[in-house]
């Protein structure tokens, strides 16, 4: 009978647990920040696009308008993406991507800036919970840039 209590608490738990990560709010002043200014955690959980980061920050021969409006048709075509929030005079987007069982959220921050007759590009791509993301911000992220074929610009 004590075992049966237990093990009704522990999957109460972990239900909670799930239904807490899956419907926790995010809230955009947090969030919604420029890739180039991130204050990275240390955690292997993220990938940055940036000077200083895991990639450089890519030059595109595109004006950032039209380069942040191609990455989101992109973004938004891919499995549980939404937008978060958008600083249009900062050439700024925030969008969440929820992973299909659990709805674990990862956060995709884009900054484009117009340079000479381009734009520089910024990404940061983190999870918001858990230690390691086992390169699956890496891998969004270089996906993303081969479909916009933006990856060797």
């Amino acid at each position: 009978m004590v075992l049966r209590g237990i093990l009704l608490a522990a999957l109460g738990l972990g239900v909670a647990g799930a239904a807490y990560v899956r419907l926790a709010p995010l809230d955009a002043d947090v969030w919604h920040v420029a890739p180039d200014a991130a204050d990275r955690s240390g955690k292997p959980n993220d990938y940055l696009v940036a000077p200083d980061g895991d990639r450089p920050a890519i030059s595109v021969a595109e004006a950032p308008d039209a380069l942040l409006a191609r990455i989101e048709a992109d973004l938004m075509a891919q499995p549980g993406v939404s937008r978060l929030a958008e600083t249009p005079e900062q050439g700024l987007r925030t969008y969440v991507q929820r992973t299909r069982l659990m709805g674990y959220p990862d956060i995709i921050n884009l900054r484009a800036v117009a340079e000479g007759a381009g734009t520089q590009l910024t990404i940061w791509s983190r999870s918001r919970f858990g230690y390691a993301d086992m390169g699956v911000n890496r891998a969004r992220v270089e996906a993303m840039l081969d479909r916009l074929d933006i990856a060797q610009q």
